[in-house]
């Protein structure tokens, strides 16, 4: 119990995360999984908080949305919480994907067609959608 209190004080973790940590600490399956439960009873522990926690950090770091949603699906999230923290993500994912390749391209932006397509391969892989893509590698035409 204090070691898996002693891993939630310093950040969020999901249940699954949680449990492996602690089996990988010695702890068995069953004194893992029975703490774990404890302490999302107790509130210390709760998949919906860790969900916007991961949201928020991973959007701040540049991802997408698509990414964070399969980053989520990792760590042993149902579809519903996923969808839910990614709905009440507050913040602009073509703003995030603009600020992105603005930091990546310079204030001008990518200038020409080849920059256009290693700023679209960037967003890509950092999970943004087509819609995102498009209006951040193509600004210039719409500011």
């Amino acid at each position: 119990m204090q070691r898996a209190l002693g891993l939630l004080v310093r950040r969020e973790h999901s249940r699954r995360e949680l449990t492996r940590k602690l089996a990988a600490r010695g702890v068995e399956a069953g004194e893992a999984a029975a703490a774990v439960e404890r302490l999302a009873g107790e509130g210390w522990q709760d998949d919906t908080r860790f969900a916007e926690s991961l949201v928020r950090s991973r959007a701040g770091a540049g991802y997408g949305p698509l990414y964070i949603r399969a980053e989520l699906g990792t760590h042993g999230l149902g579809g519903e919480a996923v969808a839910a923290a990614l709905e009440g993500f507050e913040g602009d994912w073509t703003g995030i994907a603009r600020d992105l390749v603005r930091r990546r391209f310079g204030p001008a932006g990518p200038t020409d067609l080849a920059q256009r397509r290693k700023a679209a391969d960037l967003l890509a892989r950092r999970g943004f959608d087509g819609d995102s893509i498009r209006a951040a590698t193509r600004w210039d035409l719409d500011d």
